[in-house]
C-alpha cells in the first residue's frame, strides 16, 4: 500500500510540471524549437512586474475560446480543460480575495486586492467528495451544482463557490452533498471569466506548478492573443514565484519569436537584406542565450537587455511585423551565425559612427582565443545614412562645473573638480579609456564599458574640444613629463617634473635622472613614467594603478568647456543596424552583412 501511494504521488507530480533544463534547446512534437519569453516578472529587465491578475483576450479573427493545462518537458501543451468558443476574455488570478473594478494605481479595470466592489472572487470553496478520472466527468458534476473543475496536485476535483471567508463557506455546506471547505496553497491560481466572479478553472500543483493556457478551441491556423496592450502568438504560462504574484510567460515557436523581434530591433520597412541580417543575429542570440533567466522561469526577457520583443504589435498603426520583416524571417528560417561550428556570440546596436570596436577593450572579452570575430571593423557604409540617423553626428557640451557635477552623480571626484581628461583611443578611433584628472591632484580611470553612462554620451566614438585620435600620442612617442609637469608618488606626494631630480640605486649610488625614467610595478611590469601611466589617486582618497590599454594613443584636453562631438548610439560591439541598412542599399546580402561585422563567422542552419 505504501509503495502504491508513493507511485501515485510521483505520477501526480509528473503531470503537474515538466520543465526543460536551463540552457537546453527544447523541441516540441512537431520538431519546432520553443522559446519562453518573460512578459510579466519581478526580473528587473522585464518592464511589467508580477501581477495579481493577468488578462487575456482573443484577437478577433485569430481564434476563440481557451484551453487550460500545462506544458510537458518538450513544451508540448497538455490539455486539462477548456471553455466554449464564446468565451473570448479570461483572467488568471492568484488565489486570494480579489475584487474587480477600477484600480487607480494601474489606471484600468482589473482584479485587485485594493479594489472594493460587489464582484469579488473569494479564495474559499466547497469541495465535493468523489473521484473524477476525466475532465468530462468532473465538468458534468460541476454543472449539476453550479461549480467548477479544479486540477489539484495532479487530480481533478469539483469545487463550488468563491467565498471570502471560511465561515461563509461553512454556512453554505448544508445545501450540498458530502463535502468540505477548502482553499489552495500559496501557489494556487484561478481562471475567471473577465469582469465576473465566475471561476472557469482552478490550478494548484504547489511550488513547481505551472498553469498553461493555449488560446482557441476552434482550430484556426494562427492565434493572436492580447496581453498588456500587445498581441502575441503561441500560448501562455503562469506561476507564482515564491508564492507571490503571477509571473507570465509567452511560450511560442522560435520563428514566431523572431517575427516579434526583427521589426522592433530594426525598422519594419527597412531593406529586406538588412532585416535578414537582423533576423539571423536575433535568432543566433536567443539560441545562444536559452535559459538566461531560468531562475525566473523563462529563457529570455522582452527588453533591450536581451532583445526587444512585442509580439505581433499593438493597435498603433504601422507598428509590429510588416510583410517585409516577415519575409526576412521566413527566408532565413533556421539560419544562425557560427564560429568553428558553434553558435557565435552576436551583439548589435543602432550605429557606431564609423567603426565597431574590439570587445576586448569594451568588456574585457578574450578576442584572441575565444571570440576573434568580435574584433571590431572599420565601417565605410554607415555614413551613407547619416542624414537619416539622428545619432550621427551628435554633440554634448559641458562647462567644467557641469562635467564635474555629472561625474559626481556617479560618486566620482567628490569634493574636487575636473582639471583635465586623458582620452585613450583604440586603433579604430574609439575612446577605450578616460582618465579624469582632478584639481586635488588625484585621478579616476573610466573604462570603455562605463564611458557612456559616466559622461552621458551616446557612444564611445567622439572627440573632446576637437581633439581626437589623430591628435593622440601613440605608443613609442615621447611621453616623459616636461619640467613643471607633476608626477604623482604614492597617495598624495608629487614631483614637479624630472629635471634636476636624482635616484638612489640599491647599491647606494646616486645618479641624476635623464630625460626618461621608468617604474617597476609590484608584478614586475616596467613602464616609462609619463602621462596616464603613473600610479595616481582615484579621486576619492584611494589609489589606482593606471595601465592604459594598448591602442591608437592618448590625448589630453582641458579648459572651461568640454565639447563631446561624436557619432553612433550603442555599445560599439558587433553589428551596426544603420550600417546593415546602408550595406543592403548597396546590394549586400543578409549573410554577407553578418559576416562583414563578425569576421570569420559562417551563416548556416542551427
Amino acid at each position: 500500500m505504501g509503495k502504491r501511494l508513493i507511485r501515485l504521488a510521483a505520477a501526480a507530480l509528473a503531470v503537474c510540471l515538466m520543465i526543460p533544463g536551463a540552457g537546453a534547446v527544447t523541441t516540441n512534437q512537431y520538431g519546432d524549437v520553443v522559446i519562453r519569453v518573460g512578459l510579466a516578472s519581478s526580473n528587473a529587465h522585464v518592464p511589467t512586474g508580477e501581477l495579481e491578475a493577468a488578462n487575456l483576450e482573443n484577437n478577433t479573427g485569430y481564434g476563440s475560446g481557451y484551453r487550460f493545462g500545462y506544458y510537458d518537458s518538450g513544451l508540448n501543451f497538455v490539455e486539462l480543460a477548456r471553455t466554449g468558443a464564446s468565451t473570448t476574455q479570461v483572467t488568471v488570478l492568484k488565489t486570494q480575495n480579489l475584487s474587480y473594478g477600477y484600480d487607480s494605481s494601474l489606471e484600468k479595470n482589473t482584479y485587485s486586492s485594493s479594489v472594493v466592489s460587489n464582484t469579488t472572487v473569494g479564495c474559499f470553496h466547497i469541495r465535493l467528495d468523489g473521484s473524477f478520472p476525466t475532465y468530462a466527468d468532473a465538468a458534468m458534476a460541476a454543472d449539476s451544482y453550479g461549480g467548477f473543475v479544479a486540477w489539484i496536485d495532479g487530480a481533478y476535483q469539483v469545487r463550488v463557490g468563491a467565498y471570502t471567508s471560511k465561515e461563509a463557506a461553512e454556512a453554505a455546506l448544508g445545501g450540498l452533498p458530502a463535502s468540505q471547505v477548502v482553499g489552495t496553497s500559496s501557489y494556487g491560481m484561478s481562471v475567471v471569466k473577465t469582469g465576473t466572479s465566475q471561476i472557469l478553472f482552478q490550478y494548484d500543483c504547489g511550488e513547481s506548478g505551472r498553469l498553461a493556457i493555449q488560446p482557441d478551441v476552434t482550430g484556426v491556423g494562427e492565434t493572436r492573443t492580447w496581453f498588456a496592450g500587445y498581441k502575441y502568438r503561441g500560448g501562455f504560462q503562469y506561476h507564482r514565484r515564491g508564492g507571490g504574484n503571477l509571473t507570465v510567460v509567452n511560450v511560442l515557436g522560435l520563428e514566431d519569436y523572431i517575427n516579434g523581434v526583427a521589426c522592433y530591433e530594426m525598422g519594419r520597412e527597412w531593406p529586406l537584406e538588412a532585416l535578414k541580417a537582423q533576423a539571423i543575429c536575433a535568432r543566433t542570440y536567443v539560441m545562444k542565450n536559452l535559459g538566461k533567466h531560468e531562475s525566473y522561469g523563462f529563457d529570455i526577457c522582452t527588453s533591450a537587455s536581451c532583445q526587444v520583443y512585442h509580439g505581433m504589435g499593438s493597435n498603433k498603426p504601422n507598428y509590429g511585423p510588416s510583410s517585409t520583416s516577415m519575409q526576412a524571417v521566413a527566408e532565413t528560417a533556421g539560419m544562425v551565425a557560427k564560429y568553428n561550428g558553434r553558435l557565435a556570440e552576436v551583439f548589435y546596436s543602432s550605429s557606431f559612427g564609423g567603426a565597431s570596436e574590439n570587445a576586448k577593450y569594451v568588456w574585457g572579452t578574450d578576442t584572441v582565443n575565444e571570440y576573434p570575430y568580435l574584433c571590431g571593423v572599420e565601417d565605410p557604409y554607415e555614413a551613407d545614412l547619416n542624414d537619416r540617423n539622428d545619432m550621427s553626428p551628435w554633440t554634448k557640451t559641458y562647462t567644467a562645473a557641469q562635467l564635474t557635477q555629472q561625474l559626481q552623480k556617479h560618486g566620482l571626484g567628490v569634493g574636487t573638480s575636473v582639471k583635465s581628461l586623458d582620452l585613450t583611443y583604440s586603433q579604430l578611433g574609439n575612446v577605450i579609456q578616460v582618465v579624469v584628472r582632478w584639481a586635488n591632484g588625484q585621478s579616476t580611470t573610466i573604462s570603455a564599458s562605463n564611458i557612456r553612462s559616466r559622461f552621458d554620451v551616446n557612444s564611445i566614438r567622439f572627440t573632446v574640444n576637437g581633439a581626437g585620435a589623430s591628435d593622440a600620442v601613440t605608443p613609442g612617442q615621447p611621453t616623459t613629463p616636461s619640467a613643471g609637469e607633476d608626477i604623482f608618488v604614492n597617495d598624495t606626494g608629487k614631483l614637479n617634473g624630472l629635471k634636476d631630480k636624482y635616484v638612489l640605486s640599491g647599491t647606494g649610488t646616486v645618479s641624476q635622472l635623464g630625460e626618461s625614467a621608468y617604474v617597476i610595478s609590484g608584478t614586475g611590469t616596467i613602464s616609462e613614467i609619463g602621462r596616464g601611466i603613473t600610479g595616481t589617486g582615484n579621486g576619492n582618497g584611494g589609489t589606482t594603478a593606471i595601465t592604459p590599454p594598448v591602442g591608437g594613443g592618448t590625448v589630453t584636453v582641458s579648459g572651461s568647456t568640454y565639447v563631446f562631438s561624436g557619432g553612433g548610439w550603442g555599445h560599439q560591439v558587433g553589428m551596426s543596424q544603420y550600417g546593415a541598412n546602408a550595406m543592403a542599399r548597396r546590394g549586400f546580402a543578409g549573410d554577407e552583412i553578418v559576416k562583414f561585422y563578425f569576421p570569420g563567422v559562417q551563416v548556416s542552419h542551427y
